[in-house]
Order: structure tokens, then sequence, then C-alpha cells
């Protein structure tokens, strides 16, 4: 073998080795539909995976990152409660000095500056005792009435695969980065080596 040759070693190494890890990212996704080659079929990873790969997100979400479990406890955080007890107290005042007075003209005789802040106390005392309820059955009907885990998978499943594409490569594009340049960097050390034993053996 030339000296050209064995100096090029690394350089037709790499390029290779670059080359083979763009396309094996490329194929995570490409060809979208699946394509006969030579008595085989081929298609993208995810694209064949499309819907195994929603189901499993979906579990991971589920199960580890967000669920019901997460809503009740948030709804009982006591900084969300004292949120709720002031737009309450909030709307308490406008029931009492707007709403009720001219719905019921009658009841603005007897909601004067004495009897009023009496009315809002009853009525928030009552709603101070409904909010665990209130906030128990919410937690219960949303349990009951909607699956994370169906609703993470329905909307994966109707991602067209520009936009599961569009995701994932927003997501991992570093990673995708890594693993190409990676096999450049392997593919170089690989003609080192190469022509280094070339070398040596001549």
């Amino acid at each position: 073998m030339n000296d050209l040759a064995i100096y090029a070693s690394p350089i037709l190494c790499g390029a290779i080795g670059w080359g083979t890890n763009w396309l094996a990212v490329k194929m995570l996704f490409r060809p979208r539909q699946p394509v006969r080659v030579l008595g085989f079929t081929i298609q993208g990873v995810f694209p064949k995976r499309h819907k195994a790969l929603a189901e499993r997100l979906a579990h991971l979400v589920e199960t580890q990152l967000f669920s019901h479990k997460d809503v009740q406890a948030y709804l009982q955080q006591p900084a969300f409660q004292a949120r709720m007890h002031a737009l309450m107290d909030e709307y308490l005042d406008s029931l009492i000095k707007d709403v009720l007075p001219t719905r019921i003209p009658m009841l603005a005789m007897f909601l004067n500056e004495n009897l009023a802040p009496k009315v809002k106390e009853l009525l928030a005392e009552q709603f101070e005792r409904l909010t665990p309820r209130l906030i128990e059955s919410l937690a219960q009907e949303l349990e009951e009435s909607m699956s994370v885990k169906e609703t993470v998978r329905a909307k994966i499943e109707a991602f067209s695969m520009e936009q599961l594409e569009g995701v994932l490569v927003t997501l991992m594009k570093k990673e995708f980065k890594f693993i190409e340049i990676s096999g450049g960097v392997l593919g170089v050390l690989v003609g080192l080596a190469q022509a280094g034993l070339l070398l040596a053996t001549r």
C-alpha cells in the first residue's frame, strides 16, 4: 500500500464512521412509508413503531411524570387553596355589593354596612367547609372521566410523522449530533490505528 493510501486512511475511516452514524440517525425517521428493496421492506424506526412509541411514552408519563395523584396533591397545596380563598373573597364581595342588589333590589334594603359583612362571613364559612369535599370530588371526577395515559397516547398517535420528527429532533438534537460526531471520531481512531500498523509492518 502506498504512503498516500496509508495517510488517507484516518480521513477515509472518519468519513465512513460519520456517514454511517448520520445515515443511522436519518433512518430513525425515514423512509416514512414502507419501501421494498431487494425483497426487504424498509421503513424508519419511528414511523414503523409510531403506535408502540405512543403507548410507551403515554405509560411513562402516567407512571413516572404526571398522574391524578399529582393533580390531587396540587389541589391540596396551601398556596393553591389560598388563591382559591382569595378569588372566593373577591367573588363574595361582588356578589353582595353588586349582583344580589341588582338581581333582587329588595335585598339592598337589608344588606347595609352592618349586615353585609356578616352575610359574607357566613358564606365564606360555608365555602371553607365545602372546599375539601369539592377538591376530593373534583379529583375523583377527573380520575374517573379522564385517563392521562389515553390522553397522551391519543395526542402522540395524532401527530403526523413530520410533527413527531420535529419534536424528537428538537428534544434530542445534541444527542443526535453527538452520535454523528462520535462515529467520525471513532472512525479516525480506527484509521490511525490501521495506518500505524501498516507503517510498523513495512
